[in-house]
């Protein structure tokens, strides 16, 4: 027995001298590690005594390709990402993938075209009947007002003949002084009476609120069946207005008829309907008067009157100009209350400009002619308009604690 081999008996199988598990290797002092024969550690050399040395037991660091796992199937996605971040310093930023930028820039524009087209989608109707109804019409109507044409031969190009001779037309003329009249009276009535019901309104007392329904709703009637109601009550023959003032011992009148009264009376049926719209918008503003304001003023011994002079009339500056231009506005255009009663009669005493413009287009077969009756209309709105908001620029609405609205 060799020396070596008694020495490996005395220490025992697996065993090394110090007291260490040595795992066994094949006898011709090689070693197989994946593939590889290396020669064994343990051999010694021609200078060396023979002794056992203990074997590295630390793995060594493996290199494998990111994209593959060890069975040789190609890793995840996840997998491979995580193993980058692992690997990578901290600071540098994650390496993009050519494919991934590039397919980034294409899908967020295909989803924005989308998107866009969707879009277009749920707004096209409304875009339609905003063109159809209100774009292509104005634009037409202004061609249509510098030529001769009566809407069935064709017509031809005049320029500004047509407004030429509105200048010189009476018909035109007392059009526009019916109109001016209806207005002035219409437009300051329903401000001054809308206030005053809506100052009574203001308060608590019993069944406010039926009163304030039965205000608001005539404005909700439609103005021809205002008209044909107006018309049954004030008939020269068989009105019940007659009936009364017979009983009361008062003559007959023409109302409607008569060329003195029609005008008047068609601004009071407007009355009968259009101060409801004042009454409620100047409830709310009342409503929204800080009572603080006026509770200090009374308690100073104002009167009723000087708190409405100095706290609620100012606060109410910028609402009472809003309804001085909706009601220029609509007494500038009423059209089918006159076309229920009195079609502009008798003799031309309620034609105002707007069934000036439907008689000269619909009835007289000019339809140039109307259309540019009509713009002069436009113009006279956007006049007033402007003017209007010049005035709230130049002179705003204070409020009554010292603040500009």
């Amino acid at each position: 027995m060799r020396p070596d081999d008694a020495h490996e008996a005395a220490a025992g199988p697996g065993r090394t001298e110090e007291g260490g598990a040595m795992p066994s290797e094949p006898r011709g002092g090689r070693r197989t590690t994946r593939g590889r024969t290396e020669p064994s550690s343990t051999e010694p050399g021609p200078s060396e005594p023979s002794r056992t040395r203990p074997l590295r037991t630390t793995p060594r660091p493996l290199t494998l390709n990111p994209h593959h796992d060890g069975t040789g199937r190609r890793a995840t996605k996840a997998a491979t990402n995580a193993t980058t971040a692992t690997n990578r310093s901290p600071g540098t930023p994650a390496p993009r993938h050519p494919r991934t930028s590039a397919r980034r820039p294409r899908t967020l524009a295909a989803r924005a075209r989308r998107e866009n087209a969707t879009a277009w989608a749920f707004i096209s109707p409304s875009v339609l009947i905003i063109l159809g109804l209100s774009i292509v019409p104005v634009v037409w109507s202004l061609l249509l007002s510098f030529r001769a044409d009566d809407l069935v031969t064709p017509g031809r190009w005049v320029g500004l003949d047509n407004y030429r001779a509105l200048v010189q037309d009476p018909g035109f003329r007392t059009a526009v002084e019916n109109t001016l009249v209806y207005a002035g009276l219409y437009v300051p009535l329903s401000l001054i009476g809308g206030l005053g019901l809506a100052l009574a309104l203001n308060r608590r007392i019993r069944l406010i609120g039926l009163y304030r329904t039965l205000i608001f709703i005539p404005f909700v009637i439609s103005a021809a069946a205002q008209g044909v109601l107006f018309f049954f009550i004030l008939d020269p023959q068989f009105g019940v207005a007659n009936s009364l003032l017979h009983h009361l011992g008062v003559s007959a009148q023409g109302f409607l008829s008569d060329p003195g009264q029609a005008l008047y009376l068609l601004v009071l049926i407007s009355l009968w309907s259009g101060v409801g719209f004042c009454v409620v918008v100047y409830l709310a503003a009342l409503q929204d008067v800080p009572p603080e304001l006026i509770e200090s003023a009374r308690l100073d011994g104002a009167s009723r009157l000087r708190v409405l002079w100095h706290i609620k009339l100012p606060s109410l500056t910028p609402v009472t100009v809003f309804l001085l231009l909706w009601q220029l506005i609509t007494a500038l255009q009423v059209f089918d209350l006159i076309y229920v009663t009195t079609k502009g009669g008798p003799l031309g005493s309620t034609t105002l400009i707007v069934y000036f413009v439907w008689e000269q287009a619909f009835q007289m077969f000019t339809a140039g002619y109307g259309a540019a009756a009509a713009y002069v209309l436009a113009v006279a709105l956007l006049v007033a308009g402007a003017a209007l908001r010049l005035y709230r620029r130049r002179r705003p609405g204070v409020v009554a604690d010292g603040a500009v609205r």
